[in-house]
């Protein structure tokens, strides 16, 4: 099993990013399974928040939270600390948004807040990070992110979104082999 953990505040769309990405796996593969859920504290925007998606070639039976991830993804890089490696799984990566480079070999940098702004014209920077996933995922392709974007989201916002995906995606894809 795959489990990613996602951070973000509320109105960032962590749990929207962790929908869509379950979605686009079993698009991929029908005989797949995925599970998506959040935990909240308070519920209010800009309040702290986690995602969790599972994703597994089998069922899910296991609905816990996620203890230690595979990936874990920053929305917010005020929500980042050094100890996030420790949350991971051994060979587990970190996909941070931020303008700052982080010296670590398991994090993974990209300026979603600025992809958003260009493309969305709003500071709402799941789609860009989930498009950066998917280059880091070798399991999920960009036509089923793009699917998952076409059913789980209005039609006046699939435009932006499929553009901001692939321009993450792309943006990404020169850095996951190093």
């Amino acid at each position: 099993m795959t489990e990613i953990l996602w951070h973000g505040r509320g109105g960032q769309g962590a749990f929207t990013a962790a929908k869509l990405l379950g979605t686009a796996y079993i698009l991929q593969d029908q005989s797949r399974s995925a599970l998506a859920f959040p935990s909240f504290g308070p519920e209010r925007r800009g309040a702290p928040i986690r995602a969790f998606t599972k994703l597994d070639s089998k069922p899910i039976g296991n609905r816990s939270e996620i203890e230690r991830a595979d990936y874990t993804i920053f929305l917010d890089d005020t929500l980042f600390s050094a100890d996030a490696c420790s949350a991971l799984k051994p060979g587990g990566k970190i996909l941070l948004n931020t303008k700052h480079k982080v010296d670590n070999e398991h994090v993974f940098t990209l300026d979603g807040d600025r992809l958003a702004a260009e493309i969305l014209k709003r500071p709402i920077t799941n789609t860009v990070m989930l498009g950066a996933f998917c280059a880091l995922y070798e399991e999920l392709s960009l036509d089923s992110l793009e699917e998952a974007v076409k059913q789980m989201m209005p039609e006046k916002l699939w435009e932006a979104n499929i553009a901001v995906v692939r321009a993450a995606a792309a943006m990404m894809e020169g850095r996951k082999n190093r």
